[in-house]
């Protein structure tokens, strides 16, 4: 699939088309960090339920769901071709990472094991898993224990850069953030609070690649952390809400601004 530029702004691109076709003609040691939330191919415990379509694997009441969330592809892969297919982008985003930048990838707990190889199979430093707990809203089980949280595996190409070790903050190492129903414009989405505050391993005013963009979450939280994104996604629907989300976080930026004038 060929890739063309779709949307940008003063602080993010936004790209049409494979995401791996894109990393691929991306320049050496250009990014500060990898930032990113890839297909799962989970939400299942068999290849069938795998295979199923994503509203059916991760919507759990279309009756009481808010919205009709866009499909999205890639995300019925087995563990072999998870691993074969995550190992070429990891590869290719280590390579368009500096020395000392690093990598933030989503996963559920039944692909740990394979993403944390894959990482490790691209060249990456791995640092371990940082769990989001997505609070006593999620997912109920009787008799078992709660599907709360997802996680954030963690590496750096080499060794974790000099500035953010001598100066960068101190993080959590869980991170507590409700789903945010209301906000939510991706059935897998993210956060914008989680994603603010995964941006401070970043330096300030740097610039990150998301290569699976969804509805732009992580590229929102860049913009307005002050640091710089390109993203990309293959659906058009997914696409189409980027650009309005933009133009609302430039507009609360904007009020802010005018009210600093204004002293108010």
């Amino acid at each position: 699939m060929a890739v063309e530029m779709y949307w940008r702004d003063e602080k993010v691109e936004v790209w049409k088309g494979d995401s791996l076709e894109l990393v691929r003609g991306l320049a050496d040691r250009r990014f500060d960090a990898v930032v990113t939330d890839p297909p799962y191919s989970s939400g299942g415990m068999f290849r069938s339920d795998r295979a199923q379509k994503t509203g059916s694997k991760y919507v759990l009441s279309k009756k009481n769901s808010r919205r009709e969330y866009p499909e999205f592809e890639g995300d019925n892969r087995d563990q072999r071709g998870l691993l074969a297919w995550s190992g070429l982008w990891l590869t290719e985003c280590w390579r368009v990472t500096r020395p000392g930048g690093c990598l933030l990838c989503f996963c559920d707990w039944r692909n740990i094991p394979v993403m944390s190889d894959a990482i490790q199979c691209g060249g990456w430093v791995w640092r371990g898993v940082v769990p989001w707990d997505k609070t006593e809203g999620a997912r109920p089980q009787k008799g078992w224990f709660r599907a709360q949280a997802e996680y954030v595996l963690t590496a750096t190409r080499g060794g974790i850069g000099r500035e953010q070790s001598r100066n960068g903050p101190c993080l959590p190492g869980v991170f507590r953030e409700n789903v945010d129903s209301a906000n939510k414009l991706h059935m897998t989405g993210k956060p914008v609070r989680l994603m603010r505050s995964l941006m401070e391993v970043v330096r300030p005013g740097g610039e990150v690649l998301d290569p699976f963009a969804g509805s732009g979450t992580t590229a929102l939280a860049a913009k307005e952390t002050g640091r710089r994104c390109v993203t990309c996604d293959n659906s058009a629907e997914n696409l189409a809400l980027i650009p309005p989300r933009m133009a609302r976080a430039k507009a609360r930026e904007d009020a802010v601004q005018d009210g600093l004038a204004l002293g108010v």
